[in-house]
């Protein structure tokens, strides 16, 4: 299974990826709102979750590759997420690039592939994107999405623990309806 857009090539995961997925993961600006550094372990755990999600729910975080030079830039796609909160069972769409790549549009580029995707061929009616509130660059991209953040929504991420400072997530909401390719 395979998305394109006119620069990305969204698929599974490859064990040739480990390497410069630790590497962007090794970069503190990618990692500023995220729990720290990807150890080439987790990398293939990552990988390995992902490519299963997708074998069972058809979607998952896709390694997003430059279609120009074959280069990983990060990933984008939709998670299927069971945790428990307010709004899920639910569909994500998130990302996550490399800093190089940050301000080309890729990560919209990308999501709205996957945005196409989960309400077209998977027939979604809503899909969810989080983030933790001080990260305003992803925030922003949800926005460009048409996406709307639900204030009643907002929650600490179960993967964390409460206290944890990146542990308080807000919700933003796109309904299939709302949705223009």
């Amino acid at each position: 299974m395979v998305l394109t857009t006119d620069r990305l090539l969204l698929r599974l995961w490859r064990d040739a990826d480990v390497a410069p997925f630790v590497a962007l993961n090794a970069d503190p600006a990618v990692t500023e709102y995220l729990p720290g550094p990807v150890t080439p372990e987790q990398a293939v755990q990552f990988f390995s979750a992902q490519n299963a999600m997708h074998a069972r729910h058809g979607c998952c975080y896709f390694a997003a590759e430059l279609k120009e030079t074959g280069e990983l830039a990060g990933f984008v796609g939709l998670k299927y997420q069971d945790f428990a909160t307010s709004f899920a069972p639910c569909h994500e769409v998130g990302w996550r690039l490399a800093s190089r790549h940050w301000g080309k549009g890729l990560a919209s580029e990308g999501a709205r592939a996957a945005l196409r995707f989960g309400f077209g061929r998977l027939g979604l009616h809503e899909i969810m994107s989080f983030t933790v509130a001080e990260n305003a660059r992803s925030r922003r991209v949800m926005e460009r999405l048409g996406m709307v953040r639900d204030p009643d929504g907002d929650f600490a991420h179960p993967a964390l623990p409460v206290e944890h400072p990146l542990s308080q997530h807000v919700p933003y909401r796109l309904p299939r309806a709302a949705f223009g390719t």
